[in-house]
């Protein structure tokens, strides 16, 4: 990681001292994603829009794979202005924003319709540029799905079926808390690790999206899949401040612009992926069960309970995403 960061480092100022000679302003845009991925498709289209925009005065420099480090470490380059731009879940973001956290309670939305109402509504915008707080302003939601359960040998039609289940989730107490309010074993553990965790019985399962668990191949050792979308926790573009400050309100615009183009485009992306992951898992054997959420759902309502508790300041947040038609 350390000299991950003096790459940055050394190649910022250069680009800083060639933008006098040339005027051309080059992001780096950092993500976690293969190439293949919705997100990078994203973050191409992003990449084109803006570099026509400009007439070639902002470029685009994209590093997939986490070639800069993992969210959390890109985060940090982000605030002291190493790098430009990162997409990240907003589960990392949150970490960092505390708005962020309400995203990711169980069931905040509704359905599909309903989040995209709320991130691209006022409540969205509003909590993208409270990160400005922090150096990171957002830019826009990506869509990442829902997150839902998969395991290997025993299928969960109800969350009764959860009990003494062992559950791989992120390292993150709202997900713990979730986990363990459905009557499993909440198991935090790197993603790395899963698949032979999974096939060693290490754990019994884990809950992610549909493209995720077919790109992980989590889907060879895991033959249940339950679509009870217990959260829908959207990936976020956000662009450090130091960057954002440098540019003027034109060049503001026209990212702005190529940032909201790339949004509405990585949905489609998205929604394409997912209806090819499922088509694989169908084929490769999963059983596909569609359970009924409202079981799940009332289950989980400690956890919003507690978030409330935990994070007083932040219940008007969740009230106002309720009250989004």
């Amino acid at each position: 990681m350390k000299l991950k960061l003096l790459v940055c480092i050394l190649s910022v100022v250069c680009l800083q001292s060639c933008r006098q000679e040339s005027e051309v302003k080059t992001f780096f845009i950092s993500h976690n994603a293969q190439q293949s991925h919705p997100v990078h498709q994203g973050i191409v289209k992003l990449q084109e829009v803006l570099e026509e925009k400009s007439n070639g005065k902002l470029v685009v420099k994209i590093f997939p794979d986490a070639q800069l480090g993992s969210e959390r470490e890109v985060l940090e380059l982000l605030q002291i202005g190493s790098v430009a731009i990162a997409k990240v879940s907003a589960a990392t973001l949150s970490n960092f924003v505390p708005e962020y956290n309400v995203l990711a309670i169980p069931y905040v939305f509704r359905d599909k319709a309903h989040k995209f109402s709320v991130l691209e509504g006022s409540v969205g915008k509003e909590i993208l540029e409270k990160g400005s707080d922090f150096w990171l302003r957002g830019l826009c939601y990506y869509d990442a799905g829902s997150r839902s359960f998969y395991t290997k040998t025993k299928a969960i039609r109800t969350p009764e079926d959860l009990k003494g289940l062992k559950i791989r989730v992120m390292n993150d107490q709202m997900s713990i808390n979730m986990v363990n309010a459905l009557g499993g074993s909440a198991t935090p553990m790197a993603y790395g690790e899963l698949y032979t965790a999974i096939q060693q019985g290490v754990v019994d399962g884990a809950e992610n999206n549909a493209p995720s668990f077919v790109s992980s191949n989590h889907y060879e050792v895991s033959k249940y899949y339950t679509l009870d979308e217990h959260s829908s926790i959207p990936d976020v573009l956000v662009i450090s401040t130091k960057w954002w400050d440098t540019l003027t309100e034109e060049e503001q615009q026209w990212l702005q612009e190529a940032a909201d183009a790339s949004a509405e485009a990585q949905k489609e992306y998205w929604r394409l992926s997912v209806l090819e992951s499922m088509k694989i898992a169908k084929e490769s054997g999963v059983e596909i069960i569609v359970p009924e959420k409202s079981l799940f759902a009332e289950k989980t309502e400690s956890v919003l309970e507690n978030f409330e508790t935990d994070y007083p300041d932040l219940s008007p947040l969740v009230n106002r995403i309720k009250a989004v038609k």
